[in-house]
């Protein structure tokens, strides 16, 4: 029982692995986020931020990048059912690339709460 579930969980693993990989061989933009991350994460450690405070901005980069694999989802799925122009295909990619922007809205909102605290 106990080997099924870690042989599942394994598995798991490794279909969110190929997931990531075909992401960052696709979407450009999953590469911006990462350097944008890698920046902000070395802010994060050099400012003399709370742990808190650290966790929070840590893991809202880590969520734009899981908005960022979902909006690819959504495209996929919209562009795998047809490829001819249809209004409701084009709102479903430009909601997934909303829920990108808006993911990273508010890690800047967090990041300009924590500054503007660090400044007073």
């Amino acid at each position: 029982m106990l080997k099924q579930q870690l042989m599942r969980i394994w598995q798991r693993a490794i279909w969110s692995w190929d997931g990531f990989v075909h992401v960052w061989r696709t979407e450009g933009s999953l590469k911006q986020w990462l350097v944008a991350n890698a920046v902000f994460a070395v802010l994060a450690f050099v400012l003399p931020l709370s742990a808190g405070e650290r966790g929070l901005v840590l893991m809202g980069g880590i969520m734009v990048l899981a908005a960022e694999c979902v909006n690819t989802a959504i495209e996929r799925v919209v562009d795998d059912i047809s490829l001819e122009k249809r209004d409701l295909a084009r709102q479903a990619k430009d909601c997934g690339s909303a829920a990108v922007a808006v993911t990273a809205i508010a890690v800047g909102v967090a990041w300009i709460c924590i500054l503007v605290g660090l400044a007073f």
